[in-house]
């Protein structure tokens, strides 16, 4: 195990900090743009805007790793991402806000594909597994440890964005210093998105769904938070207990699903999260550990919704379009972070803060109601045929990859760095 670890131990500690950064900076903005009195519509812009880079990112980022190198790339993409986490700062404007995180949406994929390339390539198939699952838990810990910094400071001042800016210059230092080799150049696939839904409408429909739910939690939950008369450290305590409700509901979740048909767990998910947010639309709670507590139950059933749904498009799926169907579900699940924030700042401006789990509910009951008319469509793969199903980082903490999704493929053989080119 040491043997395996030591190799990429660097690496790892800087990604511990760049997502510290992440979260901190995350969950910072809107506490601050609510504070400033923003509207909720333009809040919401921050994640669509965002979640757009972060898909070009995926698209175009590999090309400049491919021309400049990894490290070279690596060090770029976090001076920029630090640069506008200082700049938003010291420019308190919306309509800067708006665009710089678009910016920083495709730094963030670029910085998150070559890490998990580099992890990739020094995985092998017996460590593949213990790597993978190590990342994803300095993801999520890095990721709480910045939301849980917020209330520690005055964020009517700059501090906490200097924050931010240090724990991303703390994150480059191990790869700059770092004297390993670089990773094999990045290789690009095309992918079919007709033949992905020819493959598993309920894999593809539920997706762009469970990306329009949690698009638009993701980005507008602390809003909501403040709009509810949550303190700062409440929002942070319910944003941070969501991520990891989700992780630990993971596995439980996964491992009914490779017992009985998939789409009746994914239903079964779908449709308690939908009541969770039903029952918040309606009841809306006035006690804060009540309504932080049924905000935890809503994460820890919607976050398991993507990884299943991925599990279910793979049991149809040959084994050499992993990849092209990985790739194609992670388009469409950027495509629906995309529409969720935007749709949900407007509905929350119109109707109150508690709409935004009535948008979530929606979304949620849609998966539940076409999983269960597919059901009866097309018959589940026995269970001894079925792909293995992999536990996936929690939506809120980060968005996926291509190369996340090859890291996380424990059978798969080491191979050179892959990356998505979303062509038809």
């Amino acid at each position: 195990m040491k043997r395996n670890i030591l190799p990429v131990l660097a690496l790892l500690f800087g990604t511990l900090f760049l997502f510290t950064g992440n979260g901190l900076h995350s969950l910072l903005l809107p506490v601050r743009g609510t504070a400033e009195g923003y509207a909720t519509t333009t809040l919401g812009l921050l994640g669509t805007t965002w979640a757009t880079g972060f898909v070009l990112g995926c698209l175009t980022a590999p090309k400049l790793v491919r021309r400049i190198g990894h490290v070279r790339a690596f060090s770029g993409f976090i001076s920029v991402i630090a640069i506008i986490a200082l700049l938003t700062g010291i420019i308190v404007d919306p309509i800067w806000w708006v665009a710089l995180r678009a910016v920083t949406g495709f730094c963030t994929a670029g910085t998150s594909m070559i890490i998990e390339s580099w992890l990739n390539e020094r995985a092998t198939n017996e460590s593949r597994g213990a790597i993978f699952s190590l990342y994803i838990g300095i993801t999520l810990i890095g990721a709480v440890a910045g939301q849980m910094m917020v209330p520690f400071a005055d964020i009517h001042t700059p501090i906490l964005f200097m924050m931010c800016g240090i724990c991303y210059c703390v994150a480059m230092l191990p790869t700059t210093l770092s004297t390993a080799a670089s990773p094999q150049p990045l290789k690009a696939v095309s992918l079919d998105l007709k033949a992905l839904y020819r493959n598993s409408p309920v894999a593809s429909l539920g997706i762009l769904l469970v990306g329009i739910a949690n698009g638009a939690y993701g980005t507008l939950g602390a809003v909501f938070g403040a709009n509810a008369g949550l303190s700062q450290s409440d929002i942070a305590l319910m944003m941070s207990m969501t991520i990891f409700a989700g992780a630990v509901m993971q596995l439980p979740a996964g491992r009914l699903s490779d017992r009985i048909d998939r789409r009746y767990v994914l239903a079964g998910m779908a449709a308690v999260a939908a009541l969770d947010g039903l029952l918040l639309f309606l009841l809306k709670p006035g006690s804060p550990y009540f309504l932080i507590s049924m905000v935890v139950i809503y994460g820890a059933f919607a976050n398991t919704l993507y990884p299943i749904a991925v599990a279910h498009a793979n049991d149809f799926a040959a084994p050499e379009d992993f990849v092209k169907v990985s790739g194609g579900l992670l388009l469409l699940y950027g495509i629906g972070t995309i529409i969720g924030p935007t749709i949900g700042g407007p509905v929350m401006s119109s109707v109150g803060p508690y709409s935004l789990f009535f948008l979530t509910a929606v979304a949620h009951v849609l998966i539940t109601s076409y999983s269960i008319f597919r059901s009866r469509r097309r018959a589940a793969k026995p269970a001894g045929d079925r792909d293995a199903y992999t536990t996936m980082p929690s939506a809120n903490a980060q968005m996926i990859t291509p190369e996340s999704m090859a890291l996380a493929r424990s059978d798969t053989s080491k191979k050179d760095d892959i990356s998505i080119n979303y062509g038809t």
